[in-house]
């Protein structure tokens, strides 16, 4: 074979890598384009809409009408301000236009929760080629699991998580005699930082198990290494709590240390019935 032909074949591999790359980003395109759409499509709803309550049945439900300047994200605001902002903290606005920001921001958030599932399904998708055919039907079991965990830990922080921290730090405020103001857009992305941080940290199980499911690592890999484990989340909690106190570090260590810990039960109460069958 010739110096030319050989030239000619690697151009000709070359081409082919090419045109696979090209598909795949074609593909990654058109699927990040369908996420955007959705999440674009929810977030101007909560930005134009009002919810109306009505009761059906003894139901309370909710149905949109036009009302921009006091729209879903208002309330949504409205309601977070209410139930998290600590009694005796002002939430203010020191700009034109920070509540406004504010509402896109709780519009964005609350369109990908929504949206998690089209999200989700892309995702899979798009790496499904590329997947074994145990790894595709893992991708489908964690499907649904991962947007009710998701969903979790939002509660759980919501709830739980960010009154207990906002009192927690705003105390200090309050024992020395000071009026304390909360700026908007510093309560918003709070809030949102920490939902986020616990919807995603909530996916701890979901990715163990799909993990060992793929028999990526052996079936001891997660006992055995616990102790990184836990040194990893205890940085991981340090690094998205806003104070130094170790107290809030650790309100969002200690639930991932034990989702940890279940994700490890569960994985190894599914290895034992595999070995059973």
């Amino acid at each position: 074979m010739t110096r030319s032909q050989d030239l000619q074949i690697h151009l000709n591999r070359m081409s082919a890598d090419l045109e696979s790359i090209n598909k795949h980003l074609e593909e990654l395109r058109k699927r990040l384009l369908r996420i955007v759409l959705v999440i674009g499509v929810i977030t101007m709803v909560l930005l134009t809409c009002h919810a109306v309550p009505v009761e059906i049945a003894g139901i309370t439900l909710y149905y949109p009408t036009l009302e921009p300047q006091n729209n879903i994200a208002a309330q949504i605001t409205n309601h977070m301000k209410e139930n998290l902002v600590p009694e005796g903290v002002q939430l203010i606005q020191t700009a034109p236009g920070q509540a406004f920001f504010a509402q896109m921001y709780v519009s964005a958030l609350v369109g990908m929760v929504v949206g998690m599932p089209v999200i989700i399904r892309e995702l899979v998708g798009f790496i499904k080629p590329a997947l074994k055919e145990n790894e595709i039907n893992v991708s489908r079991n964690i499907s649904l699991p991962a947007l009710g965990l998701f969903i979790a830990g939002c509660i759980f922080s919501y709830n739980f998580v960010i009154p207990f921290i906002l009192e927690f730090l705003y105390k200090y405020g309050e024992s020395a005699g000071l009026v304390t103001f909360l700026n908007v857009m510093e309560f918003v992305t709070f809030v949102l930082q920490f939902l986020l941080a616990f919807g995603f940290s909530f996916q701890l199980p979901l990715v163990m198990y799909a993990i060992s499911m793929s028999e990526m690592v052996g079936n001891d890999f997660w006992r055995k290494n616990i102790r990184y484990a836990i040194v990893i989340i205890i940085i991981f909690g340090a690094v998205i709590t806003p104070d130094g106190t170790g107290v809030t570090m650790m309100l969002v260590a200690g639930p991932m240390i034990g989702l940890y810990v279940v994700g490890i039960l569960f994985i190894e109460r599914k290895q034992r019935k595999k070995l059973n069958t």
